[in-house]
């Protein structure tokens, strides 16, 4: 199994372990000012961190290779689809229940900064799968 697909499911599993503990907490939070960030926060780590990340990393592994030089395409991009996708959840994570505490122009740039970080994370995903996706 690659290094990379190592990172991806691992991590995917943290996330899952995080989203099921608070999704454990959240019915202690209905009603609260909190509510409603921490359910954002809880699907965005549940889907995000858990099964797209796992997704990427299975495909990464389990895909048609390509050229033996490259199998896997760039390990650079695929590096790079990790940090942007990671760290623009975990700014998620951080930014969206601190903004709904006290909003803040930086919280806001934090959420648009984050978006950002996980859509490039998914057009990068894939540029990087794309080519691997052919006929027999």
């Amino acid at each position: 199994m690659p290094r990379l697909t190592r990172w991806f499911v691992r991590t995917s599993l943290v996330y899952l372990v995080a989203a099921l503990l608070l999704g454990a907490a959240l019915p202690w939070s209905v009603g609260s000012p909190a509510g409603m960030p921490l359910r954002a926060v809880y699907f965005h780590l549940l889907v995000v961190g858990w099964i797209a990340q796992l997704i990427f990393g299975v495909a990464y592994w389990m895909f048609p290779r390509g050229p033996a030089a490259r199998p896997r395409g760039s390990a650079a991009l695929g590096v790079s689809v990790y940090l942007l996708l990671n760290l623009g959840l975990l700014a998620r994570a951080v930014a969206e229940p601190m903004n709904a505490a006290s909003p803040a122009p930086g919280w806001a740039w934090t959420l648009a900064a984050s978006a950002a970080a996980q859509w490039l994370a998914a057009l990068g995903f894939v540029a990087s799968i794309w080519p691997r996706v052919k006929e027999r």
